[in-house]
């Protein structure tokens, strides 16, 4: 009874590992050109971030985002839509204002294919989302993974053409908490330690 007990314990404790803070960046601008060989945003500023260290939501001009993806997966175009290969680059830069790190806060690619959609509001005009997963190197050092949604600003009755504007975007990376891992490595080891206590008596 005692194993099944010090097992369901266990068991309990490990999803504690998935406890994590996203931390929100917010762009806006930037121009955003493309043709089959992928995307790229350039020239895009950082005007917003919201839980990195605990801050809060910081407003202003606190960096750039810039990114590029692969080649156009076929079946797809870039007037109507499809996506595309992941790889590429995607990359936040803080420039130290209001508490922001004056570095590459991160640095990384996107996992997997990228999103393009293609949106036709009511009045016949279009906009266009770009929506992918990422993973890389948060600025301590650690490997994180989050999420970025881009949206184009309003092209009109016509189709994108290879370049357009960037309206905003949001950016979400998740960080573990270094004190909820240290306290789980802790827990573990302590229940490790007890179940191989109670096997062996």
């Amino acid at each position: 009874m005692k194993r099944i007990v010090l097992m369901a314990l266990l068991a309990m404790a490990l999803p504690l590992a998935a406890f994590a803070s996203g931390v929100d960046f917010t762009n806006s601008g930037g121009t955003l050109t493309g043709s089959s060989d992928g995307l790229s945003l350039t020239g895009s500023e950082l005007i917003a971030v919201n839980g990195l260290n605990g801050m809060g939501l910081v407003t202003g001009g606190l960096g750039s985002l810039s990114f590029s993806t692969g080649s156009l997966i076929s079946g797809g175009s870039l007037q109507m839509g499809g996506s595309f290969n992941g790889g590429g680059s995607f990359i936040i830069t803080g420039n130290g204002t209001n508490g922001i790190p004056n570095t590459t806060i991160f640095n990384g690619s996107f996992t997997g294919p990228v999103t393009w959609t293609l949106i036709t509001l009511a009045n016949g005009t279009h906009n266009y989302t770009l929506t992918g997963s990422l993973t890389g190197t948060w600025y301590t050092g650690m490997t994180v993974d989050g999420a970025s949604v881009q949206l184009t600003i309003n092209t009109g009755k016509g189709y994108f053409n290879g370049s357009t504007t960037i309206s905003s975007g949001d950016t979400n990376i998740v960080v573990p908490e270094p004190g909820t891992l240290g306290l789980l490595g802790t827990g573990l080891i302590g229940l490790a330690g007890a179940l191989h206590r109670k096997l062996k008596g």
